[in-house]
């Protein structure tokens, strides 16, 4: 019998942030690039690892083992218990749910994508953070 497929949940910021705080295992990872995270802000406590990154904007072609380093392989697993929670935030939800489901396809388990991610949609004015997302939730942040 063959395991089943491990998928990709996407949840609001508001329950991320309370599965960071009841969940000591859990990890918030920024798949932004390198700019996004270190000029616009980031969660506080998010450790980045860039999906596309600067200068052409191409998969980072390290990026699961990247994430398994951080899980110590994947292995941070108890028998009964799951798995460590990776949760994943980007500009607005798209890049993490992709990075997302390749972690899913590479076999790690527990994959939590934050819908609106930090900045959430562009508003009628073309801004950001004004109609959804990690900062229009007032969830701590913090720019370099």
């Amino acid at each position: 019998m063959s395991e089943a497929a491990a998928t990709v949940t996407t949840i609001s910021p508001r329950q991320a942030r309370q599965m960071l705080e009841n969940d000591p295992t859990a990890v918030l990872v920024d798949v932004r690039s390198t700019m996004e995270f270190l000029m616009v802000g980031h969660p506080v406590g998010a450790i980045h690892i860039s999906w596309l990154d600067e200068p052409d904007f191409t998969p980072n072609p390290n990026f699961v083992r990247q994430v398994r380093e951080l899980m110590l392989g994947g292995a941070i697993c108890e028998p009964g218990q799951g798995c460590a929670p990776i949760l994943l935030i980007c500009r607005s939800g798209r890049r993490s749910l992709e990075a997302g489901q390749l972690l899913a396809d590479a076999g790690l388990k527990e994959i939590y994508n934050i819908a609106d991610g930090f900045e959430g949609p562009l508003d009628d004015h073309h801004r950001r953070s004004t109609v959804a997302g990690w900062r229009f939730e007032e969830l701590p942040w913090e720019q370099c």
